[in-house]
């Protein structure tokens, strides 16, 4: 190796070990190797100079060395201590990088704890210096997600009610939306509400009185209903003389006013919208019913005289009747054989303060006994659906009797006749208006049905009259009318009739 490479190579070493050993270790470290090298080459350097300053030192660092090359073995050292500080250096590189990345983990660490402390500080009351920060307790991040508003909770207050957690600011009413403080709170379809809110809004109140129907000793709600128009109404009411509808039944709610009529019924606004007041009012429904009749092949023969009465001269001729069957408790219609005086209705009334009735005039019939039928009484101030299934019951006596149909049970005589009544209901509904006669009748409260345009709610007065009659629980008018509905469905009306005329009695 030349003296040139021999400077390179120190040259190199002695950058490589300058920041591993002090100042006095490098200046040893080199005159020694230099004194070697310089031994036997060509150069005059002064041997003893360079023993004598050096020569305890050298001989501790490097075997002695002759001629111009270096020995394999020399080289292998001087490999090997460049090596070694090359990895000393780069140990010591390494140690600083983890350093600084343990540094860098340190810091994030304490920013995480640093931002976990900060959480948002209750409001301060009174005096600042007084406020004592609540004690700190760290969460992980994404734990808990608030139901209301779908946001994360973090670190606050929280409330943990239907299986999930909630800001308390976002458990809130669903009916009044403003946050639920208070501890006890009900619940429906899974959504919260304030107690009163729940009651104003699922508790059923009364139809009649308006108020909350209350529980009863046991805490349950315990109401009345009507089987078909649902109305709602506390027990009480039951036996407090709140009036009823006498047409529709409906109890009489304390912000509206039913119509009193002069022999002391009851009729709601509804009812009063389509009912008949008086005998001449009712004649042209009257021809309706007798053109139903002769559609069925049963024309009747006599003219029947047809009065609307009150209540006091319907149950007067009711009195007088030997023969009849009347529907408990109170009787609508009548069809009578007796000769008999009643007073009919010869003009319908006006109603005055109170919505009573008044001047109404009336006038005496004397009923003479032609025939077996000597009249019709029909309760005047009913609907005209109600009416006329009254007058189509009423008539069905009156063909009976004059057809010679006798000495029938009460549950066949009332049974067919309800059928037929039902027949024409359920005509009157299916067709949605009267016959070309009562179409071209008098002017009247009734006029609009007369002539197609039935309001919705008489259409469902008629199936409430048309369930009355179906789900009739008496033997004689209920059981009687199921027994003849079913045989008319099953042989048809006339054959039926036949077999009634012959037997006495429905075919099975």
């Amino acid at each position: 190796m030349s003296t040139t490479t021999s400077f390179v190579r120190v040259s190199f070493l002695i950058c490589r070990v300058k920041n591993l050993i002090d100042h006095e270790q490098i200046t040893l470290f080199i005159m020694g190797w230099l004194n070697k090298i310089f031994k036997g080459s060509s150069h005059k350097i002064s041997e003893g100079h360079c023993h004598e300053k050096y020569e305890e030192d050298t001989t501790n660092y490097a075997p002695s060395i002759s001629g111009e090359t270096w020995s394999e073995n020399e080289n292998e050292d001087i490999d090997r201590a460049i090596a070694l500080s090359l990895l000393e250096e780069n140990q010591k590189g390494k140690s600083a990088i983890d350093n600084s990345f343990q540094l860098e983990e340190d810091e994030q660490l304490a920013r995480a704890l640093q931002e976990s402390l900060n959480v948002e500080s209750p409001p301060r009351y009174g005096n600042e210096n007084t406020y004592q920060p609540p004690m700190p307790v760290y969460f992980p991040m994404g734990y808990r997600v608030c139901a209301g508003c779908n946001t994360e909770i973090g670190f606050g207050r929280y409330l943990n009610c239907l299986n999930a957690v909630w800001h308390p600011e976002c458990f809130r009413c669903r009916a009044c939306n403003l946050p639920i403080s208070d501890y006890e709170f009900s619940t429906s379809g899974n959504y919260p509400y304030h107690k009163a809110c729940y009651k104003e809004n699922y508790h059923p109140k009364c139809d009649v009185c308006k108020h909350f129907i209350p529980t009863n000793p046991a805490g349950l709600i315990e109401y009345r209903a009507h089987p078909f128009w649902i109305q709602k109404y506390c027990p009480s009411h039951e036996h407090d003389n709140t009036p009823r509808c006498c047409s529709c039944e409906r109890m009489e709610a304390r912000d509206t006013r039913y119509v009193t009529l002069n022999d002391g019924r009851k009729l709601c606004l509804e009812c009063l919208d389509s009912a008949i007041m008086g005998t001449n009012e009712c004649q042209p429904l009257y021809l309706d019913i007798q053109e139903f009749y002769e559609g069925l092949n049963m024309k009747l023969e006599q003219q029947v005289p047809l009065l609307l009465v009150e209540r006091q001269a319907l149950n007067e001729a009711r009195e007088g009747e030997r023969n009849g069957h009347y529907h408990m408790p109170e009787t609508r219609g009548l069809c009578l054989s007796e000769e008999q005086t009643v007073s009919t209705i010869l003009r319908r009334p006006r109603y005055g303060a109170g919505k009573r009735d008044m001047r109404m005039i009336t006038e005496p019939y004397k009923l003479t006994r032609r025939c077996e039928v000597t009249a019709i009484l029909i309760l005047y101030g009913l609907p005209r659906l109600l009416t006329g299934t009254i007058l189509a019951h009423e008539m069905m006596h009156a063909w009976l009797r004059l057809q010679g149909y006798r000495t029938l049970s009460q549950d066949v005589e009332e049974g067919i006749c309800q059928v037929v009544a039902h027949m024409w209901l359920d005509a009157e509904l299916t067709s949605g208006s009267g016959s070309n006669v009562a179409s071209t009748s008098s002017s009247s409260s009734s006029a609009a049905s007369k002539k197609g345009t039935r309001s919705p709610f008489e259409r469902k007065l008629g199936e409430f009259f048309k369930q009355q009659i179906e789900s009739d629980i008496s033997p004689v008018y209920g059981d009687g009318f199921r027994a003849g509905r079913r045989a008319v469905q099953k042989y048809g009306l006339r054959r039926t009739l036949d077999h009634i005329r012959m037997t006495g009695t429905f075919p099975y």
